[in-house]
């Protein structure tokens, strides 16, 4: 008998610790290393989450982490975010995270975007809100106001950064982080250098979309800067190439034609006086601050350099431009009769 009931304690103390292995053992049936788990707003509710958890096999025992749940009360806490689950994570870790809301926030790296149709890609892509309703936001006026912007000039929010963001993060919401971020680059100091070129930082921002797009050679972004506020001070149009492009949907131009220039749109800088309405892409900081630190010069003009080194040739009147196009032309064309 005591050997029968030594088998029997035996057996239960093996059943306990299967039971206790399935809990807080490895319990997920997925690839390495780790995989998201989506609970959508308004979907927090007990069908909803096993249904994902189901669907796209999440989970191994789904019936004991159900049961599980109601016993420690997890169904009416869940919040809607994004989980992640590393694998080999544990039925009672994912419920511990789905009780206590420990959701993982998404990274959004933002470099160079042109238009707000990109900037709704991008968040449409890696959160909650659909693009198509990010692009609505951002084209209702009364929506963009509340962010003093006008839905020519809401992409001057954006100043390109790594932000982190809820993943069930509002449009709103995302507008707000993008607008602190905005505040806290717009010093004092910024402030004043804008100020002291005569121009908004709504302006400058603007002014440097069209410096990003011109060149890639950080010592001439101030000069070319310096180039555009001359041409507004004369009250000049800007002639700016980059406007055209944008004004075409098309960045990839590698030659404006004089046809090209005559486009109807209020971005084309060679049919229209000052500053297009808003930016023509988001200039990176480094951007930012050479249009801010651009130097008192009497330039009006600047064209490539004929070594085809990235850099330009200023000039200060329109004769000297000619020559230096011309050089530049010619450099050009005994390039293309090589090949």
């Amino acid at each position: 008998m005591r050997k029968i009931l030594t088998l029997l304690f035996i057996a239960l103390l093996l059943l306990c610790a299967a039971a206790a292995w399935v809990v807080i053992g490895p319990g997920t049936c997925f690839a390495p290393p780790k995989k998201s788990l989506y609970v959508h707003t308004g979907k927090t509710d007990k069908a909803s989450v096993m249904q994902t958890l189901h669907s796209a096999a999440y989970i191994k025992y789904p019936r004991i982490f159900d049961w599980l749940a109601t016993k420690m009360g997890v169904w009416n806490k869940v919040k809607p975010g994004r989980y992640e689950i590393p694998h080999g994570y544990s039925l009672l870790h994912l419920l511990q995270d789905l009780k206590n809301g420990n959701t993982t926030p998404i990274k959004l790296v933002l470099t160079k975007v042109h238009t707000k149709e990109e900037l709704a890609g991008a968040l449409g892509t890696l959160f909650e809100p659909d693009s198509a309703d990010v692009l609505n936001y951002l084209e209702n006026t009364d929506s963009v106001k509340a962010f003093d912007r006008d839905t020519d000039n809401v992409l001057t929010l954006v100043i390109p950064d790594t932000y982190e963001a809820d993943w069930n993060s509002t449009i709103p919401q995302l507008l707000q982080l993008f607008r602190d971020n905005e505040i806290k680059f717009w010093t004092a100091q910024r402030r004043a250098e804008a100020q002291n070129l005569g121009i908004t930082p709504t302006q400058a921002y603007i002014l440097a979309s069209i410096v990003e797009e011109e060149t890639r050679k950080d010592s001439d972004k101030p000069l070319i800067a310096s180039v555009y506020l001359n041409r507004l001070a004369k009250g000049m149009r800007l002639s700016a190439d980059p406007t055209v492009k944008f004004a075409m949907h098309d960045f990839s131009i590698k030659r404006i034609y004089d046809k090209y220039t005559r486009i109807e749109s209020p971005y084309n800088t060679y049919m229209n006086p000052g500053l297009p309405p808003g930016p023509i892409c988001t200039p990176s900081v480094k951007t930012l601050d050479a249009t801010l630190a651009a130097p008192k010069t009497d330039y009006l003009f600047f064209v490539a350099k004929p070594d085809f080194s990235g850099y330009s040739t200023f000039a200060s009147d329109y004769a000297t431009h000619i020559k230096n196009a011309k050089a530049y032309q010619e450099a050009l064309d005994s390039l293309m009769k090589s090949k």
